[in-house]
């Protein structure tokens, strides 16, 4: 039998510089869930959910949206698996440093505040960023007291977090996190390559990156921008599972916008002329340790 590889569409992302690109980047729920589940019947297992506020499409972290997204797809025929992003509201800006002055534009939450709605939608899966790190001259926090602490709000509701790591280093905070019991087994590890601020998407930064996996970890990864879908082969040679969609790359070729669908069926595209195939949500499942929820 082929390779089962995972498929995951992140749909509309938590940028706003995207929304003067792309005339229809998925903002209000019903445009989410309906591009969601457009993602799926083409192939995508799982997919990611960010919200956006409806009226404007500015990135936001409010649970009534999350609601709505979820009910639309838990009430559809359409199986797939959920994974909400607990990737917000973790900014820090700085506007002076002496003397020293937090900016306005600063989003940063306590741990249950970056996750509540995590903890109460329960979905299959949700983001765990593993480091702190800059995005130019915004500073995104993830101190280990704030990742454990988000780390058994999830378990303790049953939701399996996906260890979002932009570098070598965030790997380690990771392994560390399953070190002292609070992850549960098999670990899901995510590559986010070439954001323009962590590793970059090559191959050598890929095996660098599982070589220091822990053993048994399910893994996988994405490029951005022009790297999205030669990432999706490399990736896919070297054992991992792909991520792709509007969050990370808005055109199907060079002038040409993309759907969230057609990005997925590139992708299955590749997967399955590699001789893989991929893999039905049921069959992902199984792979993550995961059950079906809602």
């Amino acid at each position: 039998m082929s390779r089962k590889v995972i498929v995951t569409c992140a749909v509309t992302g938590g940028g706003s510089a995207v929304l003067a690109k792309h005339p229809n980047i998925p903002k209000t729920p019903s445009q989410i869930a309906e591009a969601a589940l457009e993602a799926a019947k083409a192939g995508a297992a799982i997919v990611h959910i960010h919200v956006r506020e409806p009226d404007t499409g500015a990135p936001s972290n409010r649970i009534e949206l999350y609601e709505q997204v979820v009910k639309k797809l838990r009430d559809a025929a359409t199986d797939v698996i959920i994974n909400l992003t607990c990737g917000m509201d973790g900014e820090l800006e700085l506007d002076s440093l002496d003397p020293l002055k937090i900016g306005r534009a600063s989003t940063l939450k306590n741990a249950i505040g970056r996750c509540s709605h995590a903890v109460k939608l329960q979905p299959e899966l949700s983001t765990l960023d593993c480091g702190t790190m800059a995005f130019g001259d915004s500073i995104f926090v993830a101190r280990m007291s704030d990742l454990r602490e988000m780390a058994t709000l999830m378990r303790e509701a049953g939701v399996k977090p996906e260890l979002e790591c932009f570098d070598l280093g965030h790997i380690e905070t990771g392994k560390k996190l399953i070190s002292e019991n609070i992850i549960d087994g098999p670990p899901l590890f995510q590559f986010c390559l070439s954001t323009g601020y962590g590793a970059p998407a090559v191959p050598s930064a890929v095996q660098a990156m599982r070589e220091i996996l822990p053993s048994g970890a399910v893994w996988g990864g994405f490029g951005c921008g022009a790297d999205e879908m030669p990432m999706v082969g490399q990736l896919v040679a070297m054992g991992g599972h792909v991520r792709v969609g509007l969050e990370d790359n808005i055109y199907l070729r060079r002038g040409v916008l993309a759907s969230n669908a057609e990005l997925v069926d590139n992708a299955v595209g590749i997967i399955e002329r590699m001789g893989a195939s991929v893999a039905t949500p049921a069959e992902a499942r199984a792979i993550l340790g995961v059950k079906k929820r809602g």
